[in-house]
């Protein structure tokens, strides 16, 4: 038996070339050698932007459609909505009781997300959320969850929550393991992160027509303000962009000519354009095939979310034994 791993994203619309590259092109690789559960986190999406939960379910099947395009597949990955496994919130509910304020207050995302919202009087919910992804994951057992760095303390608490459980009511729930995912650093066309709401990010979705005119507006290294100043490639956001799909030689050839100015700035562009369309294209078309038939995404999500909340109810039957609340 393959050991699993599980993750999940926030529906909040069209995948851009950041997620694509710090989560999604990972989890399509772990597909070969993993049991995989990947999962819409809706409920998650209502913690900071509850005000537009109307557009969730319209988001969820862009997002999917983002997914499948990429290589996420049904057939060999669970794909389903957190909401439609009410096991979830169960098990939060369980967790709740036991696990002290002060844990959640330390989580630094939560601190964090009030100083970004500059929120006066911050929802449980928002200070619940590292104790819901707790659930969300142990739920399902997983040996790993790959995450980013800024994300361990998260699953140390999430760990912490499983060692209290289980040593209050016996064992039940694994210890998870964090998997690092390397995540390249993918600038916006601003120069600044890429971020849906910078209004900078390249999306999996668009076609070519709008991918080029993007990269060729693209912030370059500010020192070569003519075409005949030299530049410094470690410094120009399109060169990091290089870094991920540019191969070595014709990279290499573009740092030399931006450091001698050999080339200008839409040559060493067009280069970048030459590597990053094909592949952008081929998730383009795959995506294209799937949102054309939004009924077939929803089914992949229901049947998946089946498949989830069997497992779900296997480990809340184990938990309410323990609890001795299995009447």
């Amino acid at each position: 038996m393959r050991d699993r791993v599980l993750s999940g994203m926030r529906p909040t619309g069209k995948v851009h070339l950041g997620n694509y590259l710090g989560a999604i092109a990972n989890w399509v690789k772990l597909q070969d050698d993993y049991d995989c559960f990947y999962f819409v986190a809706d409920w998650h999406a209502l913690t900071d932007d509850y005000s537009h939960s109307k557009e969730i379910p319209e988001n969820t099947v862009e997002m999917i459609a983002d997914w499948l395009g990429a290589g996420l597949s049904p057939e060999r990955s669970t794909l389903f909505v957190q909401s439609l496994v009410p096991e979830h919130a169960e098990l939060h509910l369980l967790f709740s009781m036991i696990i002290p304020v002060s844990w959640l207050e330390r989580v630094p995302t939560y601190k964090e997300q009030i100083e970004q919202l500059e929120l006066q009087s911050p929802s449980y919910g928002l200070l619940g959320y590292p104790l819901l992804q707790a659930a969300d994951i142990l739920i399902y057992k997983p040996r790993y969850v790959p995450v980013g760095a800024d994300q361990l303390p998260h699953i140390e608490l999430t760990r912490e929550v499983a060692r209290r459980f289980n040593n209050a009511f016996g064992p039940v729930f694994p210890e998870p393991d964090a998997k690092l995912t390397e995540i390249p650093k993918v600038p916006g066309t601003d120069g600044r992160k890429m971020s849906k709401s910078y209004g900078n990010a390249i999306y999996l979705s668009d076609p070519v027509d709008v991918i080029t005119p993007k990269v060729k507006r693209m912030m370059t290294d500010p020192a070569r303000k003519r075409r005949s100043d030299p530049g410094n490639p470690e410094i120009c956001p399109v060169f990091d962009l290089h870094r991920i799909f540019t191969p070595d030689g014709p990279r290499e050839a573009c740092a030399v000519g931006c450091r001698t100015a050999g080339i200008g700035c839409l040559d060493c562009k067009a280069v970048l354009l030459e590597h990053l369309l094909p592949r952008l294209e081929g998730i383009r078309e795959r995506r294209q095939k799937f949102i054309e038939k939004p009924n077939e995404i929803v089914e992949i999500l229901r049947e998946g979310s089946k498949k989830a909340r069997r497992f779900a109810q296997g480990t809340m039957d184990e938990a309410r034994r323990a609890l001795g609340m299995d009447l």
